[in-house]
């Protein structure tokens, strides 16, 4: 870092200091010459002094001829340290005297002619002296004045003029009118006494010179360091101006903002971004509707977006159960998850492996020494990594904090959630060991890693913290509470602070996201760019987004298979011993309490309440697949769905007909693709849900256009399928008229509602879920390779 500094910093030091001596160069003799023209007018200004100071002294001494005296007053000024030599020549040009070093060979007239030249200098042995002349005038002499005519007789006295004694001074004649003029003394005649000729000692010239020549460089020395450093200092201010700036260009500041953090970056942040939109419309024309998404497609992004990454999946559900079964063979099972539904498929397509909690009674049986199977069964597609939990870890991570604590908090359906020190030790100790999970596995120190759901809350930060490269995309795929309602939690700013170590952090819908910037806003100190839905948290960024989850469409394979929606009515009607013309309506879901089971057994009840006709044809068959059972709260609300069923059968029902049938019991997909298809009305009054996968796989099971769909406008999936007919689960009133208005919907209207929602799932199918999040992510990573490579170019 430092040599590449010092190699920024004499990219501008150099041209400066070739320039300081270019100028230097340049304006030593300029300033010697310019030196010298004033020190010659400064030595020709001391010569005029120098010789009018003297003039009165010379011609005192010439008059009186006294050329010894004049010697001496010469050698006495000749004394000064500027001045080499004096001599004084006569107006003829004859040297009438000279100091002691004055040269024997210059005469006047070589003096003279030296003198009025523009550099008046003569070269000497002991060095060059500088020639000047002076004139001297002095005053002419005059004759002496006669005696003025007296009144009476004059005697000498001494030599001097004197009256007799006694005599009277004569009474003086009154002066003229210009008398005063008279008397005034006239000014005495100049004339030329002598020129003086002056050599000045040019090494004192010299000595200053030097001295000004080192002062000049000195000077520009000093100021070419002064330059220097400002220019070094402004360089690197600008240069990390310029890199900040493009890097908070590359985070997206800029592009849609005007402000800059360095306004020179505007053409750039133009021209950036109008490429970008240029990408994203590729990037909206390969996402769009012209191509529908499948798993080829889904390979070919994972190929140019992540190519050569791995991907690995963590989830506290596996996808496939190992069970033995009643013969003691091993028998495989898919669970009723709606994460399995949705990731399942995406592992088909990219491979990777998939990190699970090992739960089947078989499970062991099957792995290899690294405790791994490959699934599916027959097609063996990806790796099924599993972790093994003793009872008690299950029960404090697993029912304990996440199912009787984040469960309910997370969802309003009016059930305490419980916190206990104990399930938070164990849900921290089970996330870190599938976070230890991911690090065995990942072959690389960047591997893409998909973390679902609120088991593993903790789990991102912890994977962060040994792969600081890794891509982490983690899916929450229940909904996400307001700050009040998550404030319950004692461990919150811990659930924050590791799911912020996620690189992208996925929701249903742009409600859960909200939620969730509001509560990180609340709860933690982060920076927030809700215009970009980003925060930044301990010096990393976390890209906040909706993804609407959902199924994979059913290839024509798999369609091949099903059996005719009139085979599916009737193989359902004789297994249920149900009405030959029974209007079926249908709802699968676990035993949850957040379901809204009991909410649509009561619209039910008030369906044959308010429109007894129904009785004997309305039959509601209900698939309630068990689930945690081991919790006191899902027990409870599993017997109260046997009561109140057994009260409406008993209220209703006859010898040869039950108006419900619920059915307590696992069911495979092939199953509840028959019971889809034969069913008229699908049922899903969630009190709460994230997206729920029920409705769309009831879509995508009607082919034949008919059948329709009964949704609560509390599940995620309403705000996609507004064709459905949309509910409040809580108004049981509105849930009866909404069952009352899907059994007696004309055909055609079913057709047109049930195209558009087909239309809908179709489009926005798992693929384009999973493309979606993996497209984000090898942008995200693009990102940070070109800002690692620019942070090593500026080291």
């Amino acid at each position: 870092m430092a040599l590449k500094t010092i190699r920024l910093q004499l990219r501008f030091l150099l041209p400066l200091v070739a320039t300081l001596i270019g100028a230097s160069y340049l304006a030593v003799p300029l300033m010697d010459q310019v030196t010298l023209r004033w020190f010659s007018r400064d030595l020709n200004s001391r010569g005029q002094l120098v010789a009018n100071a003297m003039s009165d002294s010379v011609a005192d001494a010439l008059a009186a001829g006294r050329m010894q005296r004049l010697r001496d007053l010469l050698e006495r000024t000749a004394q000064d340290e500027r001045l080499f030599a004096l001599a004084l020549c006569g107006p003829d040009g004859r040297l009438l005297a000279a100091t002691e070093r004055y040269p024997a060979q210059l005469d006047c007239t070589q003096a003279l002619e030296i003198s009025q030249r523009a550099t008046p200098q003569l070269a000497l042995a002991g060095g060059g002296v500088h020639v000047g002349m002076q004139e001297i005038f002095g005053q002419a002499p005059t004759p002496a004045p006669a005696p003025p005519a007296r009144g009476g007789p004059v005697t000498q006295v001494d030599g001097a003029d004197a009256l007799p004694p006694g005599s009277a001074l004569p009474d003086p004649a009154p002066p003229p009118a210009d008398a005063a003029a008279a008397a005034a003394p006239a000014e005495m005649p100049q004339m030329l006494m002598g020129r003086l000729v002056l050599l000045h000692d040019m090494s004192f010239i010299d000595r200053r010179s030097q001295d000004t020549r080192r002062y000049l460089i000195g000077l520009i020395t000093v100021l070419g360091l002064v330059i220097a450093v400002i220019t070094v200092v402004v360089a690197q201010l600008s240069w990390r101006g310029w890199v900040n700036g493009v890097r908070a260009i590359m985070r997206g500041e800029g592009l849609l903002k005007p402000l800059l953090p360095a306004p020179e970056l505007a053409p750039f942040a133009h021209d950036l971004r109008e490429r970008l939109r240029e990408l994203e419309d590729e990037y909206r024309r390969a996402l769009g509707p012209d191509l529908a998404w499948d798993a080829d497609r889904l390979r070919a992004l994972l190929r140019s977006q992540l190519s050569g990454d791995q991907v690995i999946v963590v989830s506290n559900r596996e996808p496939y159960i190992h069970e033995k079964g009643s013969d003691g063979q091993v028998i495989v099972k898919r669970p009723a998850s709606g994460l399995v539904t949705a990731v399942e498929p995406v592992m088909r397509a990219c491979s990777g492996t998939w990190i699970a909690h090992g739960s089947g009674s078989a499970d062991r049986e099957v792995v290899d020494r690294a405790d791994r199977v490959r699934v599916p069964p027959g097609e063996d597609a990806y790796w099924l990594r599993r972790i093994w939990l003793t009872a008690e870890e299950e029960a404090g991570y697993y029912y304990g904090f996440a199912n009787e604590g984040m469960w309910p908090l997370c969802h309003v359906a009016h059930v305490r959630p419980v916190f206990r020190e104990s399930d938070w030790a164990a849900y921290r100790e089970v996330n870190q060991r599938f976070a230890d999970a991911v690090v065995a596995e990942a072959r690389s120190e960047d591997p893409v890693v998909l973390v679902q759901d609120y088991h593993f809350a903790l789990l991102p930060a912890m994977v962060r913290e040994k792969l600081p490269k890794a891509t982490i995309l983690t899916f929450w795929h229940i909904p996400w509470p307001n700050p009040e309602s998550f404030g319950i939690c004692p461990w919150r700013r811990e659930i924050l602070t590791g799911m912020l170590g996620s690189t992208i952090l996925g929701f249903h819908t742009r409600f859960h996201c909200k939620n969730f910037i509001e509560t990180v806003d609340r709860f933690l100190e982060a920076r927030i760019e809700h215009e970009h839905s980003t925060i930044a948290y301990r010096r990393k960024e976390t890209y906040v987004e909706s993804y609407p989850i959902s199924i994979e469409w059913p290839g024509e394979a798999e369609v091949a298979t099903w059996a005719p929606v009139d085979e599916c009515r009737r193989r359902v009607i004789e297994r249920l011993k149900l009405p030959a013309d029974a209007c079926i309506a249908l709802g699968i879901d676990r035993f949850d309490y957040t379901k809204g089971i009991l909410e649509r057994l009561n619209a039910v009840e008030r369906l044959l309440e308010k429109w007894p006709e129904w009785v004997g044809r309305f039959v509601f068959v209900q698939v309630a697949a068990p689930t945690r059972s081991a919790l006191d709260e899902y027990r409870s609300f599993q017997d109260r769905v046997q009561r109140v069923t057994e009260r409406i059968n008993r209220r209703f029902g006859r010898h040869d007909y039950q108006p419900v049938h619920l059915l307590a019991t696992h069911h495979e997909h092939d199953a509840v693709m028959e019971l889809c298809r034969a069913a008229n009305i699908c049922v899903v009054t969630s009190l709460h849900d994230g997206m729920n996968l029920v409705c769309k796989e009831f879509v995508a099971a009607r082919d034949d256009l008919q059948g329709v769909l009964v949704l609560s406008r509390f599940a995620g999936a309403a705000r996609e399928l507004s064709e459905a007919l949309i509910v409040n689960p809580y108004h049981v009133e509105e849930t009866a008229d909404a069952l009352q208005r899907a059994a007696t919907m004309p055909a055609a209207e079913q057709r047109e509602r049930m195209a558009s929602l087909r239309s809908t799932v179709h489009e926005f199918n798992v693929f384009r879920w999973a493309g979606r999040m993996l497209s984000d992510a090898g942008r995200w990573r693009l990102r940070e390779r070109v800002e690692a490579r620019v942070r090593r170019h500026a080291a």
